[in-house]
């Protein structure tokens, strides 16, 4: 993940930013801190586990990989998910991005993940072209309420960042790999 797919983003928020360059920011940096928590690994290293919790670094890579999805391609846009999200039973495997990371290599882990964050990027880029954080998305709730792009991103900001903290500790376990920000050069 070292290539190409950092090269063109600010991974800082601004200092003094717009709210949506902010929120943004701030989302593209967990993101990259994630990529370093999880970047470079074998297929024995992203099944690691840490007792008792049955997370891996694979299966976060999947599982955000599918929220990256959910809430871009699904909710902001009102698109159907893409492959391999659409071929899957989730009333019958409801955890199934979990289970399924195990089967995976790692470059498709890895380029799942990249691919979807781009779809996200691109997503982004469309509907908030304007510069509005606070333009309805697409997805309509139960009880008829429609989010903003604000809350969208403020809710993947805390999806990333509560599965950073648990890939940090699963990273160091792994190989004592410690830190908050990826080194300058990744």
């Amino acid at each position: 993940m070292t290539d190409d797919t950092w090269s063109a983003v600010q991974w800082e928020p601004p200092v003094a930013g717009t709210e949506l360059d902010t929120l943004t920011g701030a989302l593209e940096r967990q993101r990259r801190t994630f990529a370093w928590k999880s970047e470079g690994l074998d297929a024995a290293a992203l099944g690691s586990r840490l007792a008792p919790s049955a997370l891996t670094l694979g299966g976060l890579l999947k599982h955000l990989a599918l929220v990256e999805d959910q809430y871009f391609t699904v909710r902001l846009l009102g698109e159907k998910l893409p492959a391999p999200w659409d071929a899957v039973d989730w009333d019958a495997e409801p955890d199934w991005e979990w289970r399924s990371a195990a089967a995976d290599s790692p470059e498709e882990l890895y380029a799942l993940w990249a691919a979807a964050v781009a779809r996200s990027r691109a997503a982004l880029r469309r509907v908030a072209a304007d510069g509005d954080a606070g333009v309805l998305i697409a997805y309509t709730a139960r009880n008829g309420a429609r989010p903003s792009l604000r809350r969208l991103l403020t809710d993947m900001i805390e999806e990333y960042a509560r599965h950073v903290g648990q890939a940090d500790l699963i990273r160091e376990a792994v190989d004592g790999r410690v830190g908050e920000d990826p080194p300058a050069d990744f």
